[in-house]
């Protein structure tokens, strides 16, 4: 199964349990120079849906290398143990498919999420998003 199936499914089982999103991150062409504009007649061979950028230069957009494939929060109850502590309520899950290892980069997004008191996991299925949550899906 290919990673992106894997994190569907984990997000749709996610749904009423948390929130959890995915992490997009793109490349793209910008240019500040308008499109081509033709002042006479002339032969250019486009196909459709090509688009001509004078002095096109390169961008990424998105999160920082590293970040998790999915991010969000997730609510608890605050208990008495817990008043006057630092929690973070933000939850990473990082999707792989099976025998897929993390990078260098997200291993230390991991580290830095849970030193920060984030929940965060690395997670191969479905029971992964539940053991990471603290949730036992055979209770509902």
């Amino acid at each position: 199964m290919q990673e992106h199936e894997i994190q569907n499914r984990i997000r749709n089982k996610a749904a009423g349990l948390c929130r959890l999103f995915r992490a997009n991150v793109g490349t793209g062409w910008t240019s500040s120079e308008p499109a081509f504009c033709a002042r006479k007649s002339m032969v250019v061979s486009l196909a459709p849906g090509d688009i001509v950028l004078r002095k096109a230069r390169r961008f990424d957009t998105g999160l920082p290398p590293g970040f998790s494939d999915t991010f969000g929060d997730i609510t608890r109850v605050i208990t008495p143990e817990m008043v006057g502590q630092k929690h973070a309520f933000s939850l990473y899950g990082e999707v792989k498919q099976p025998g897929q290892k993390r990078k260098p980069n997200q291993i230390a997004f991991g580290n830095a999420a849970l030193y920060a008191g984030a929940l965060y996991g690395v997670w191969y299925s479905e029971d992964d998003m539940y053991r990471t949550i603290g949730h036992d899906p055979t209770c509902g």
